[in-house]
């Protein structure tokens, strides 16, 4: 385990403990250029909440990767298998949402001067890498923005007017094995985790940001929105 208490080390720590592998994992904070060198691809992800940060990780073991899909199928990824272990080092920061885990190029985030850069090491061996950058928002413990700073969000809010975002409508989640879902057919039945006539929920970009109710309009489907969640409600 890593022996100092840093966040990024808390984050370190949470990660190895779900991450697949053969024998036990250590992480120890590594100079960056030895990763930099290394690292590629990288299953990466966003966490956005009071503090945010950037996670990458890699690892070596590739049939350690494989076993825990329990799958050949391309359904099934490499971030799909890591998420689990990127969710447990995010929670180290609280409440918040972690984005889309997906393979990515992680060199520069690896070769960020703000980035800690742990290596994964089991039995003496290098068996992955992990990278964290942690950004604070400010959602917490700042002073009231001023009337000028006020109106110099909003003209900078002004340029971004146009641009499109996803608004997302969800009546309900389940959480089903691999196994499961690729049993799937025409006639399943998938049961979520509420009742009928509960709210939806109304997400932008991944965040919960209202609560309403599925309506029809001319034959379409939409959504009344029943209520409005301020940010702390919406990180909950």
């Amino acid at each position: 385990m890593s022996t100092t208490t840093t966040p990024h080390a808390a984050a370190a720590d949470a990660l190895i403990a779900l991450l697949p592998s053969q024998a036990p994992l250590t992480a120890v904070q590594a100079d960056r250029s030895r990763a930099v060198g290394a690292v590629h691809a990288a299953t990466v992800a966003t966490f956005v909440g009071a503090e945010s940060a950037d996670l990458a990780v890699v690892l070596n073991d590739a049939e350690a990767l494989a076993a825990a899909a329990g799958t050949d199928s391309p359904l099934v990824s490499a971030a799909d298998v890591l998420r689990p272990a990127l969710e447990n080092a995010a929670s180290v920061f609280g409440t918040g949402v972690l984005g889309e885990a997906r393979i990515d190029d992680a060199s520069a985030l690896f070769a960020d001067t703000d980035s800690r850069v742990f290596e994964l090491t089991a039995d003496g061996a290098t068996a992955g890498w992990f990278a964290i950058r942690v950004r604070s928002t400010g959602t917490r413990g700042t002073a009231a923005p001023t009337t000028a700073d006020a109106r110099s969000v909003a003209d900078k809010l002004g340029r971004i007017n146009n641009v499109e975002m996803a608004l997302t409508v969800e009546i309900g989640r389940t959480r089903m094995s691999v196994r499961d879902v690729l049993d799937l057919e025409p006639g399943a039945v998938i049961e979520l985790d509420r009742s009928a006539g509960a709210p939806a929920d109304i997400l932008l970009n991944g965040r919960l940001i209202a609560h309403g109710e599925v309506v029809v309009v001319d034959q379409d489907y939409a959504v009344r929105i029943t209520q409005i969640l301020d940010v702390t409600e919406g990180l909950a």
